[in-house]
């Protein structure tokens, strides 16, 4: 009997990847930058997020998108707490977010007028890195409790993301195993490139020299 084997990952990742760079090109015309921000639940995405909103709204018009299963407290609370404009996105059960996923949230959010999109990812280290959203840069963030292997673990995660956040810094001493030399040289096993930041958006520890950069990468883009 004959049959034929169907690459069906693969052909979604090929046809995903034809609408990332049209969504790409369709933000350069329009001088949008796109940060793509992925992590684990629970890693402070929200937290830092409107920290960081908060610095650079003086110099961008600011909207965010929030993905989710379900709910809408991120936006909500990105809303309450920054003044931007924020739009939940509920992917229906999935686990992360595609190129046409996010084309369909920018058409429904009306980006005219906007230097910058915040896209925060599902929380998710394996899924959110399969598919390039159209991003003009990935963003990830890993709190100090996930222990400081987790670039061994999931590689993929951080090979695509250009900015590494380590969160929660805080906490540090409350986790005393965590090495900041050890998950910087894991980091870099999988990304040379990577830019590492340490913070703690609760304490308001180097949360500018984030701002700073990614303030930088907006004007130039």
């Amino acid at each position: 009997m004959d049959y034929q084997v169907v690459k069906v990952k693969e052909d979604i990742l090929v046809e995903n990847n034809k609408k990332a760079k049209e969504v790409r090109r369709h933000l350069k015309e329009k001088s949008i930058f796109l940060l793509n921000v992925m992590a684990s639940p629970g890693s402070g995405k929200t937290t830092l997020l409107v920290n960081l909103i908060n610095r650079l709204k003086k110099d961008f018009s600011i909207g965010v998108m929030e993905a989710d299963i379900d709910g809408e407290v991120d936006a909500e609370r990105i809303s309450k707490l920054t003044g931007v404009r924020a739009i939940q996105v509920h992917t229906s059960g999935a686990c992360h977010l595609t190129a046409q996923m996010v084309e369909d949230a920018l058409c429904a959010f009306d980006t005219d007028g906007l230097d910058l999109v915040i896209l925060e990812n599902i929380g998710n280290l394996v899924c959110p890195a399969e598919f390039d959203t159209g991003s003009n840069i990935n963003m990830m963030l890993l709190s100090v409790p996930e222990g400081d292997d987790k670039p061994l673990k999931y590689p993929l995660m951080f090979e695509v993301s250009k900015i590494a956040v380590i969160t929660k810094i805080d906490t540090l001493p409350v986790f005393p195993n965590f090495s900041f030399e050890r998950v910087e040289e894991n980091i870099h096993k999988r990304n040379k490139d990577a830019k590492i930041f340490h913070v703690s958006a609760l304490k308001d520890i180097g949360v500018e020299p984030l701002a700073l950069y990614l303030s930088n990468l907006i004007k130039n883009n």
